[in-house]
């Protein structure tokens, strides 16, 4: 029988057998592949990569250290003399952040400057570090700090962990540990990861069942301990992972009151059914708990993320893969709640629902998490960035009256350095394996050293996507002759179906469907969860070409999404576009209405912000005070999403209406 220090604890909340412990732990069924076995030389994605590798990564280490981020460790080793600063007790988080960045670009750019730079912020952090593992600089420094009070997140709290609804002592750690794991693997070096082990060997020791017995309020920690379990293979790190998702919800001595709906802490994760409270949370908390149901063979666990996934992407996910519709709390709204104004789709949500979203196709092997994904990746990401890799989108509004732009840095600036680790791991997404199977889920050109079960295949992409959507697939296994199943990718965008829900549909169907060759024989398409299965004894020189169509698609919402009604959007494969108003005669978008029948054209502009594709049309203005009329017909350009406000300030709307009178309704 299993004892907590309370009466309230469910059963199997404790008893790892239940679910999973009492067996050896497996994993997810398919395995990516990672970022730096894969290599992008195409337009969109490689120079992305470099950017961010050579302008955003040293620009935020910079910022780092014009904020006090970085020397708020020397301050807390009794380095510097200085006083603590900052607003966030969890600013000691940017700087873990930056160094995972900084560590995945070591793994494909050898730099020893970057290197020797890493290895000193790494020494502080040890420095700083308590003797028993402890490590939070704005505590260790508390009488360093003119006023505890003004931190926020932080202070008031009188001692280690016990305000951890808010404290983001735990978040600081996650990040911390995702860092050194990263770094581990960068450089092959102990230092980091000694650092994050000693800490999350003082948590084992302090937290679970007969111990402190509480959830950190913001998760982050549980994919952070995770990440150790799988470099350390130490069952107490997944062990304690799996206890923070399970006391979530569940009253305790240590925390009689639950943090409520904001942290996902309303009731246990496994009886939830509705995505609510803080977006980033909840993705946070949603990848680890697929990383939990992976490693433990956790069925109930697996459930709960599959309901909670099917709410997410049924009700409460943007055109551009955004989430979070609500700036008061960073929150999701109420089912269907998709405001475009004030829809807040924060970079960090953004970019968390990718990982997100690859757990889910490791657990369940569906295409259909990759064109979410893809979707977000492609927009409401990238779009948190600026092309020159030097300013920054918090909220990811889909229309703006004209005061929208993005900033050089923030007071919270949770989201620059959350860029500055995914961007580089995006090739990691591109493809997956089992014993015998190949995936390929995303199109870039490059290539990829990978093993199917143990053989070694490489694999070379040619295409122009997103601009076009032939694609070329190299397959030169290292023995002529190797049999496994090569799965590719056929994204619902090219299949009549927007998104994997009823929330979006296209307006009109479109009669072109893709078209699959091996070896230039066409093969008829029959997918198997979305992808085109093709197993054969693959040979040397064997070529698998995709062709999908990519229209100017018009999108439409679910009428329940209020904000979207009468109005439609522009999609190219898997490109959402937006009008800007630089791009209208006389500057002015929220008035703009598309006739249904307004014929629409398409063409890459390669002097037009570092190349895109662009729709150009006519539409009309909607007569003032007239619901009825529109006034003279009028030009326009939609480029993609990602890439307004690299401009002048102007007006943006991604729906457009599509009669007068919905062009008078605010969206």
């Amino acid at each position: 029988m299993c004892i907590g220090r309370t009466v309230l604890l469910t059963v199997g909340v404790w008893c790892w057998a239940v679910v999973g412990f009492g067996a050896e732990a497996s994993d997810y069924p398919i395995r990516p592949v990672p970022a730096h076995h894969v290599q992008y030389n195409d337009s969109f994605w490689q120079p992305r990569l470099e950017v961010n590798r050579t302008v955003t990564i040293p620009y935020s280490f910079q910022a780092c250290e014009e904020t006090g981020r970085i020397e708020n460790f020397e301050v807390a080793a009794g380095l510097s003399d200085k006083q603590w600063t900052g607003r966030f007790g969890f600013n000691d988080s940017d700087v873990s952040k930056i160094i995972e960045g900084a560590s995945y670009s070591l793994m494909t750019h050898p730099d020893s400057t970057l290197q020797a730079y890493v290895d000193k912020l790494i020494g502080n952090m040890a420095a700083a570090q308590e003797d028993d593992g402890y490590l939070e600089t704005a505590w260790t420094a508390r009488d360093k700090i003119d006023n505890p009070a003004n931190i926020i997140c932080c202070f008031p709290k009188q001692q280690k962990w016990l305000e951890s609804g808010m404290s983001h002592e735990l978040y600081n750690l996650g990040h911390m540990y995702e860092a050194a794991a990263a770094h581990y693997e960068a450089t092959g070096q102990k230092n980091f990861l000694d650092v994050a082990t000693k800490s999350a060997n003082l948590l084992a020791k302090t937290f679970g069942a007969g111990k402190l017995e509480l959830p950190p309020g913001h998760p982050e920690v549980e994919l952070g301990l995770v990440k150790l379990y799988r470099e350390t293979k130490d069952p107490r790190y997944l062990e304690l992972a799996k206890f923070f998702i399970d006391i979530r919800g569940v009253p305790t001595n240590d925390r009689p009151k639950l943090y409520g709906e904001y942290s996902q802490d309303h009731k246990p994760l496994r009886e939830q059914d509705e995505a609510v409270g803080h977006s980033v949370r909840a993705m946070y908390l949603y990848a680890a708990a697929a990383d939990v149901a992976a490693l433990t063979g956790d069925t109930q666990l697996k459930s709960a993320v599959d309901r909670l996934w099917e709410n997410v992407v049924g009700t409460k996910t943007y055109v551009t893969g955004g989430i979070g519709a609500k700036g008061q709390g960073e929150a999701f709204g109420k089912n269907y709640e998709l405001p475009n104004r004030t829809a807040y789709c924060e970079t960090c949500a953004n970019l968390a629902t990718c990982y997100w979203n690859e757990r889910m196709f490791l657990l369940n092997g569906n295409a259909k998490y990759i064109d979410v994904l893809e979707r977000a990746l492609y927009n409401s990401v990238v779009s948190g960035v600026s092309l020159d890799g030097k300013e920054f989108f918090y909220p990811n509004r889909l229309s703006s009256r004209g005061d929208e732009a993005r900033s050089k840095w923030f007071d919270c600036s949770c989201c620059p350095t959350n860029l500055c680790r995914f961007i580089p791991s995006v090739p990691g997404y591109t493809y997956a394996v089992t014993d015998d199977a190949l995936y390929v889920n995303l199109f870039a050109a490059g290539s990829a050293e990978l093993e199917v079960g143990k053989k070694q295949v490489r694999v070379d992409q040619s295409t122009k996507y997103p601009w076009d959507g032939h694609v070329e697939i190299a397959i030169t296994p290292e023995t002529a002759g190797e049999r496994f199943a090569l799965h590719v990718r056929i994204p619902g965008w090219s299949r009549g179906q927007v998104w994997p829900s009823d929330l979006y549909s296209y307006l009109y169907k479109s009669t072109q469907r893709p078209m699959l060759a091996v070896n230039g024989e066409e093969t008829v398409i029959e997918p198997v969860d979305g992808y085109a299965v093709i197993d054969r004894a693959w040979q040397p020189g064997d070529k698998v070409t995709l062709d999908l169509p990519m229209p100017v698609r018009r999108v439409v919402a679910n009428e329940k999404v209020k904000a979207d009604r009468g109005r439609v959007a522009l999609m190219r494969g898997p490109l959402v576009f937006c009008v800007e108003g630089v791009d209208v005669a006389g500057g002015k978008v929220s008035d703009l209405v598309l006739p249904d029948d307004a014929p629409l054209a398409t063409e890459f502009r390669s002097d037009l912000l570092g190349g895109v594709q662009v729709i150009t049309g006519e539409a009309e203005h909607a007569a003032a005070n007239d619901q009825a009329a529109a006034t003279e017909k009028v030009h326009f350009t939609a480029i993609p999403y990602y890439a307004w406000a690299n401009r002048a300030k102007g007006e943006m709307a991604v729906w457009l209406a599509r009669t007068p009178a919905a062009a008078n309704d605010e969206p």
